[in-house]
């Protein structure tokens, strides 16, 4: 009977040992389940106003519900701000005036347990990226670098050189050890040669080798061939590109990406460049227009901090310090003689050309370069290739209906041609 008796101890301690399992096991899953729900109700509904770890419009949420542990609050502030705030609770009305009153939606239509999930995924979220080291950051993947002439042809033609020069110097060598023979089977004294008082014959070792050198036609012939030319090439290009900076790449004050922003996330040049469309210049984007995103996007990011520098902003507050600004100091690129006129909206507008045309791969740069020479020469040869589109286009069809008019022997005036328009001398 006692035997009996232990055995069923043992069997209920075993019994309960795996209940308490099963239950533990349940009770993750529960809060997994908890957890993913919260995500999808959080991203659906809170990501316009909150962040988990930064302040956006309204506070970081990971911090916030972390430190407020009165689950029941949370749940009745989040489904109905309103009410809480017209009943004067004293936590509803700190945070209400703290964001200067600014009104949270009300959402009446989440239940607590839909709520609650909120607050788990919130609150594990947050724990999860309390737990990962600070910094972090992996390095971007290595740029294309542009590779000039091969090594192996820059080596060959050096190479080539040496070598014609050393056989030259053997050659040379050659013929002045026959020369010398020829002229001792003669008993001939030769130039370089001085008979000593004891009768020995002595060589001045250093004229020898110069006049060696300078006997050498094919040498000198070869040596002033070589100097010319490469005096004529460097004088011929240093001309050519004096005032041409193709390849021009400042650093500029902030580290923008074209390739981010008009390759991968595909941002129509004119959204920050406006100017191109309607005036002479394509204008340089305000800060405003970069803040229309970054209030919100990449806020973490040090390079977006100077902009915020500049602007005299304040991501935590949310608030603007005017006398804290300054203006970004960019390196301009692309610059014309002041003898040159170029108009933008006269190419982008009314002739229908890409920006890539004289930019170049923009949506390929992480930082941009001057791509083309801008020379005269390069636009003379542009303007002379490219077909001009008048179907559609108001400007040509002005200019073709005064070359009708000229046709017929009718009078055009220079205001028909657009010569009464303030931009053809105010510019």
């Amino acid at each position: 009977m006692r035997s009996f008796s232990l055995i069923l101890k043992q069997f209920s301690r075993s019994v309960l040992l795996i209940a308490g399992f099963a239950f533990w096991s349940l009770s993750t899953a529960y809060a997994q389940t908890d957890a993913a729900k919260g995500e999808a109700i959080f991203k659906s509904k809170c990501t316009t106003c909150h962040k988990i770890d930064t302040r956006l419009i309204g506070p970081a949420l990971g911090p916030q519900l972390t430190q407020e542990t009165d689950d029941k609050y949370l749940i009745q502030w989040i489904q109905n701000n309103q009410a809480l705030i017209a009943a004067k609770n004293p936590k509803a009305l700190k945070i209400y005036n703290e964001y200067n009153q600014s009104g949270m939606t009300v959402f009446a239509d989440l239940s607590d347990a839909d709520v609650g999930n909120i607050i788990t995924y919130v609150r594990a979220t947050w724990k999860d990226m309390q737990a990962k080291p600070a910094g972090g950051a992996t390095a971007a993947p290595g740029a294309k670098v542009e590779s000039g002439p091969s090594d192996m042809v820059v080596y060959g033609l050096i190479g080539i050189i040496v070598i014609a020069f050393i056989v030259i110097l053997v050659l040379n060598r050659v013929v002045g050890s026959l020369e010398r023979i020829l002229l001792k089977n003669k008993d001939l004294i030769i130039e370089d040669e001085v008979v000593t008082p004891e009768g020995a014959v002595a060589v001045d070792a250093k004229k020898e080798f110069i006049t060696k050198i300078l006997k050498n036609k094919k040498l000198v012939f070869f040596i002033l061939v070589a100097g010319t030319v490469a005096m004529c090439s460097w004088g011929w290009v240093t001309l050519w590109n004096t005032n041409v900076h193709q390849g021009y790449q400042p650093v500029q004050p902030i580290k923008y990406s074209h390739e981010l922003h008009a390759g991968i996330m595909k941002i129509d040049c004119q959204y920050c460049h406006s100017g191109a469309y309607k005036s002479k210049n394509a204008s340089i984007p305000s800060l405003n227009v970069c803040m229309n995103c970054h209030k919100v996007v990449k806020t973490e990011s040090e390079e977006i901090h100077k902009i915020y520098d500049a602007l005299g902003y304040d991501p935590k507050t949310q608030k603007y310090d005017s006398t804290a600004a300054k203006p970004i100091q960019w390196v301009r690129i692309h610059n014309l003689p002041d003898l040159a006129y170029f108009n933008h909206s006269q190419h982008v507008k009314v002739g229908g050309i890409k920006c890539q045309q004289c930019h170049g791969p923009v949506q390929e740069m992480k930082e941009v370069y001057q791509y083309s020479p801008l020379t005269m020469k390069w636009c003379i040869q542009c303007h002379k290739r490219t077909e001009v589109n008048g179907k559609g286009n108001a400007y040509y069809d002005s200019i073709l209906a005064a070359h009708d008019k000229i046709k017929k022997g009718e009078k055009v005036t220079a205001a028909v041609l657009g010569g009464i328009e303030c931009g053809k001398c105010h510019y």
